[in-house]
C-alpha cells in the first residue's frame, strides 16, 4: 500500500471528506488529492498533524505495515487512560468543560466516568471507590497532552471559563508552542498546537 493510499483510508476510516482534511491541514483539496494519487508527497508537518488527527504514528502514515511491524517488533497501543482523581465530581466537571463535551458514560456507583473523543478513552477513576488498589501518596502527577488546531484561541477558551491555574503560552522551540492547564488534582493538562508569535514591532507600531 502506499503513502497515497494509506492517507486515503485514514481519511476515509476517519469520516472526512477530501476538503474537510484539507481545511483541517490548511491546504488545498487537490494538494490531498495529488497525495492520494501519489503525484506528490505531503511535507513532514503535514505528515504529523495528520498523525495527531488521526492518531497514529508518523511511521504508519509513510511506511508499509511490514516495515513498521520490523521497527516496532514489540510494539503497545494505547488503550484507555486511567486518571485517578481525588475531587469525582470536580473532576468531572473540569474535564466536561475542557473537552467540550458531556460524559459519555458514568458508572452508577462512582467508580468511573469516561470521555470518548479521537478514538480514545479517557477515564476518570474515583480515588475514594478503588477497594483492593493502592496507589502512592502525593499529587499525582500525570501529563495528558492535547493538540489545537489554533493554539491562541483555545488559550483565550480555557482563560474566558476559568476552570483552572493556567500558564502563558511557552515555546519549547520553533515551531513547538504549549501552554498548560491544571486539574482539580493538580495534574497536567499540556495543550500544544499552531501558534504565531505575534511580531513585538507591528505591536508597537500599531500602538
Amino acid at each position: 500500500m502506499s503513502i497515497g493510499n494509506r492517507i486515503q483510508k485514514l481519511r476515509i476510516d476517519n469520516g472526512l471528506t477530501q476538503e474537510q482534511l484539507a481545511e483541517k491541514l490548511s491546504v488545498s483539496r487537490q494538494s490531498i488529492s495529488k497525495w492520494e494519487m501519489d503525484q506528490s508527497l505531503p511535507e513532514i508537518d503535514k505528515v504529523v498533524q495528520m498523525s495527531r488527527l488521526f492518531s497514529v504514528g508518523t511511521d504508519d502514515i509513510l511506511l508499509d505495515a511490514e516495515d513498521v511491524k520490523k521497527l516496532r517488533p514489540q510494539e503497545l497501543h494505547l488503550g484507555s487512560v486511567y486518571l485517578i482523581v481525588r475531587d469525582f465530581e470536580a473532576s468531572i466537571a473540569f474535564y466536561e468543560k475542557l473537552l467540550s463535551m458531556t460524559v459519555s458514560t458514568r458508572n452508577c456507583g462512582n467508580k468511573f466516568a469516561e470521555f470518548f473523543f479521537d478514538n480514545k478513552c479517557l477515564a476518570l477513576m474515583n480515588e475514594d471507590n478503588l477497594p483492593g488498589h493502592h496507589y502512592v501518596d502525593g499529587d499525582h502527577k500525570f501529563v495528558l497532552n492535547f493538540w489545537a488546531e489554533d493554539l491562541l484561541r483555545e488559550y483565550q477558551r480555557l482563560r474566558g471559563l476559568n476552570i483552572g491555574r493556567m500558564t502563558e503560552i511557552q515555546k519549547v522551540h520553533e515551531g513547538y508552542y504549549h501552554f498548560d492547564i491544571y486539574d482539580p488534582d493538580n495534574n497536567v493538562c499540556e495543550i500544544t498546537g499552531g501558534y504565531t508569535e505575534p511580531n513585538k514591532y507591528e505591536d508597537e507600531n500599531s500602538i
